[in-house]
């Protein structure tokens, strides 16, 4: 079991100056545009806080009571079902921020985070925040552009879920994980982070075996090669194409099958006959199926 991380002490904190905190902030889409002198302000509210690798930052339903951003390390973001099978979110480098929806509504957090390396983060508490946003509109605009994003990040991630299947779903993860994390090396391009094949499987919800087989598939026909945790993307356009292709084709599968639904309604208005399960013309109840 992780430990849960403490507050450390004023003598143990990092000296980080103002120019460094704005730095920071102004690396995160949330606060980028923020003017000058709203920025100084919120970076005048923040602290810094060491946390070790493998130790846990907060848990899944801990109060909320901070926003927090990465200055260095990696911090892991991850859920727990009912059945106890976890599931990564999220993998958060130097310059990202979370926490943001436990620290406007005060609740529950929603999710777990973890040190997947020794981290140094800049803090800003709930209380202080609260404070800043309610004397000044502007920062308040920002932080409901964030929401909207995560919120169709959300909504792309379910769509992956529903209609990818699992070679386009960790194609499309090893791709974004080697622009994020990737190092060229000459014969390829490898992910500078050790991930383990269940580590992959919960950023993607499916079985470490599933996901074993696929990594096993593509090392013998040469687009990637697996090397103790480490993985090098060795054919990128392949890789690419790979995961371009599956969502072409389910959207080319959606949109035609939207487009028959259409003609079909059309060839029914000009022949004044209803689909079976259409709507009546007066009553506006569904028809009788037969």
């Amino acid at each position: 079991m992780t430990e849960r991380a403490k507050h450390s002490p004023t003598g143990a904190e990092t000296t980080l100056d103002a120019a460094q905190r704005e730095a920071l902030l102004r690396r995160s889409f949330i606060f980028k545009d923020l003017p000058q002198d709203l920025l100084a302000g919120l970076a005048r509210i923040t602290t810094t806080r060491r946390i070790p690798h493998g130790q846990t930052l907060f848990q899944q339903g801990d109060e909320g009571d901070a926003l927090y951003a990465v200055i260095t390390g990696l911090i892991r973001i991850s859920v727990v079902g009912r059945a106890g099978k976890a599931l990564t979110l999220a993998l958060l480098e130097p310059g990202d921020l979370f926490g943001e929806i436990a620290l406007l509504d005060g609740l529950s957090r929603t999710a777990a985070a973890e040190a997947a390396a020794d981290c140094m983060l800049l803090v800003i508490e709930r209380a202080t925040f609260l404070d800043l946003l309610q004397r000044d509109g502007r920062l308040a605009r920002h932080i409901i552009e964030l929401l909207c994003d995560r919120l169709r990040e959300n909504t792309d991630r379910l769509s992956e879920f529903a209609f990818l299947d699992l070679n386009a779903r960790l194609a499309g993860q090893l791709q974004s994980l080697s622009i994020a994390h990737g190092r060229d090396t000459g014969d390829g391009v490898r992910i500078d982070i050790k991930l383990s094949q269940t580590d992959l499987a919960e950023m993607l919800g499916v079985s470490r075996e599933a996901v074993n087989k696929q990594l096993k598939s593509w090392s013998a026909i040469g687009m990637l090669r697996v090397d103790r945790g480490f993985i090098t993307v060795l054919d990128r356009h392949r890789l690419a194409a790979m995961a371009q292709a599956e969502s072409g084709e389910t959207h080319a599968s959606m949109t035609k099958g939207a487009g028959m639904a259409k003609s079909a309604g059309a060839i029914a208005e000009k022949t004044g006959r209803k689909l079976p399960g259409s709507m009546g013309p007066s009553n506006g109840k569904p028809s009788a199926r037969r």
